[in-house]
């Protein structure tokens, strides 16, 4: 199975290659570090990545960034952040990877326990967490070739308790390694449309 990671380099990312190093042949895609760079903001970038890489069985992207801030005080520039990253960087990596992707493939994207837990400061991530789980139920229904499509949606990770413990508070956090294993039934599984929640 080749399997393309976007995000290998991060937190998630390291954990998911840990868990299916036996299991795949991971070609790690990143901004730096990484067999492939690649840049979810930019179109260009997908598809050069992809080119590249050629054709894959599994598409995992544990990438995709948002702003944190007050509604009150958030610019519509902001809050484009989100949506340009987590939102439609991961859905533009559906788009143009389908025709990479083989029969039976799997695509698994990243959302979070923000969508259904709302945290102050955190709405602009909240609705990219919750677009992106809405387009793959929808996108389930009709995917080409059998290929299946789930997200992943995390609390926060133990490991990024001291950069984002003081926002989670009275959040109980979850290893990367457990975390890690959603991922791995969302691969190798046969379920499609599906949120599995790590909270």
């Amino acid at each position: 199975m080749r399997l393309l990671l976007v995000g290998a380099t991060g937190t998630l990312g390291t954990a998911v290659a840990n868990e299916m190093k036996s299991d795949a042949d991971i070609i790690s895609a990143a901004r730096t570090n990484a067999d492939v760079k690649v840049d979810i903001t930019s179109t260009e970038s997908i598809r050069e990545m992809f080119n590249k890489v050629g054709e894959i069985d599994a598409l995992v992207c544990t990438a995709g960034a948002a702003h944190f801030g007050h509604v009150k005080e958030m610019t519509p520039e902001q809050n484009l952040v989100a949506v340009n990253s987590k939102l439609l960087g991961q859905i533009n990596l559906v788009l143009l990877g389908l025709d990479y992707i083989r029969e039976n493939g799997s695509i698994t994207l990243t959302t979070g326990i923000l969508m259904d837990d709302p945290l102050v400061t955190a709405s602009s991530a909240a609705m990219a967490n919750g677009g992106v789980q809405a387009f793959v139920r929808s996108a389930a229904i009709e995917l080409p070739k059998n290929i299946r499509i789930n997200n992943v949606s995390p609390t926060m990770v133990t490991e990024a308790k001291e950069k984002y413990g003081s926002l989670f508070k009275g959040f109980k956090p979850r290893e990367a390694k457990d975390v890690a294993l959603a991922y791995k039934k969302s691969i190798l599984g046969a379920q499609s449309g599906q949120t599995y929640k790590v909270y």
